[in-house]
């Protein structure tokens, strides 16, 4: 009996050290509904021949409904390739238990916004709304990412998540693959 109070103790507290504490960049409740969305978090940096591509992720709770939001940037001086998001856009994550879980665009058009800088760059960012399908958070929990699949309106792009990496952006360490696994909780 003892074994199993022991076995039971260290299975939760292992659980509860990979969760992170929960920051919100936004958590407001009014007569309308709450909304509450986690600060962003890198999960990809390309910085390649003058041409940079950044994805942001932010969990968000509106209403009770869990939805992930994804931020692209990208910035050149060279043209850069607008890629739209449409109802049948989606994000495939492929996990290392092999499962693949698939979030689902909301049903809103949108090819983002160009924004030329002060130094020349072109900067394209792209923000989409995916929705979780259901019994997706369990496996999400419990299984580091591996691979990020993006469909877009014309185009697919696969995005390999790195266990760890130091942003040139910000200089801030970021782990990827275990997003889900520390900051799902948030959105419960």
């Amino acid at each position: 009996m003892k074994q199993v109070v022991i076995l039971i103790f260290f299975l939760t507290s292992i659980n509860l050290v990979a969760q992170k504490s929960c920051e919100y960049s936004s958590n407001v409740t009014d007569s309308i509904g709450t909304y509450k969305s986690t600060k962003e978090y890198m999960i990809y940096e390309k910085n390649f021949a003058g041409n940079t591509s950044y994805i942001f992720y932010s969990l968000v709770l509106t209403d009770g409904v869990p939805t992930l939001d994804l931020q692209l940037i990208q910035k050149s001086k060279d043209f850069i390739k607008a890629n739209c998001f449409d109802k049948d856009s989606k994000i495939f994550l492929q996990l290392n238990d092999g499962k693949i879980v698939t979030l689902l665009h909301i049903d809103q058009e949108n090819c983002g916004s160009m924004i030329r800088d002060d130094k020349g760059f072109d900067n394209r960012i792209l923000t989409g709304h995916f929705m979780f399908i259901k019994g997706s958070f369990e496996d999400l929990k419990n299984s580091k990412l591996n691979l990020m699949r993006i469909k877009y309106l014309t185009d697919t792009e696969d995005y390999v998540i790195k266990r760890q990496f130091q942003a040139e952006l910000d200089n801030q360490i970021y782990e990827p693959e275990t997003y889900f696994i520390k900051y799902l909780h948030c959105i419960e």
